[in-house]
């Protein structure tokens, strides 16, 4: 693949304002397409904002009224915040794109990621992102001293977790010994060009998350590095090694055009949201 450029935007006391980032990936993607610049990933943090991809629906935003950001990528309601890394990888793929080998491809560098600081992470079919896995379900502790076969975020459609105080929250889940979400993975493809990314969870308050319901995902939860490795670490420590596997994983890949079926019309529009 081509050359990837990163551009560090602002972290900390300098951590940049959603709709700014938002601005200056519409501004890349340009250049990009237009072979003015490198492949190039922006990497930031953002103040506290929530963002709701095309598929959010109302029963998984904030109950409070608090703002939300609507936005073009695919997936679902997300939060950004102090203590997780962003990242906005802005890359020309082949034509017809393969968004799902794009998206494996960031999930294996956060992998790498997990692997060298010592925690162990995995994908989930059918769900997006970067995981702790949990115990098996037979092994973990019940909810409201019912049997986890009845637990009511699964069998009860009017079920709100978000009502239910903190034996539900999402930040929780550790504690429930359930499957939790350290990175989230949400893009869109623009005239073969990628937008939005990606977040991994270094440090935040991840109560945050007990608001919405996150990525939509009812029966599980989410994780931080920190708080799964029982030490300190900031986003400056884990820069440097999302830097170097992000290039490492793109330094090695050979990404080639999807494969178009006869009876598809490989011109179609290439405007696709996703969070496969």
């Amino acid at each position: 693949m081509s050359e990837l450029r990163f551009v560090r935007l602002g972290f900390g006391a300098d951590a940049v304002e959603y709709q700014v980032a938002w601005d200056e990936q519409r501004r890349v993607h340009a250049a990009r397409f237009a072979d003015e610049v490198p492949d190039t990933c922006l990497l930031l943090e953002h103040p506290p904002v929530y963002t709701a991809g095309r598929r959010t629906e109302d029963r998984e935003r904030p109950l409070d009224g608090t703002p939300v950001i609507d936005v073009d990528r695919g997936g679902k309601i997300t939060w950004h915040g102090p203590g997780q890394l962003v990242g906005y990888p802005i890359m020309k793929l082949p034509r017809p794109v393969d968004v799902v080998a794009h998206v494996r491809r960031l999930e294996e560098a956060l992998i790498r990621v997990c692997a060298e600081l010592g925690l162990e992470t995995t994908r989930i079919e059918g769900r997006s992102g970067v995981w702790v896995l949990g115990d098996p379900v037979d092994q973990r502790p019940s909810l409201g001293g019912l049997s986890l076969d009845f637990d009511p975020r699964i069998t009860d459609d009017e079920f709100d977790a978000r009502l239910n105080g903190p034996e539900y929250a999402p930040s929780n889940a550790g504690q429930r010994r359930e499957d939790r979400k350290i990175a989230a993975i949400g893009i869109r493809v623009a005239k073969g060009v990628t937008m939005h990314g990606f977040s991994l969870n270094v440090n935040p308050d991840n109560t945050w998350f007990d608001r919405i319901v996150p990525c939509g995902i009812r029966d599980a939860g989410v994780a931080s590095l920190a708080g799964e490795l029982g030490r300190e670490l900031t986003v400056p420590d884990v820069l440097p090694l999302v830097e170097r596997h992000l290039t490492e994983v793109w330094e090695n890949a050979t990404p080639l055009p999807r494969e178009v079926p006869a009876t598809e019309d490989a011109d179609r529009p290439v405007a696709t949201p996703t969070s496969v």
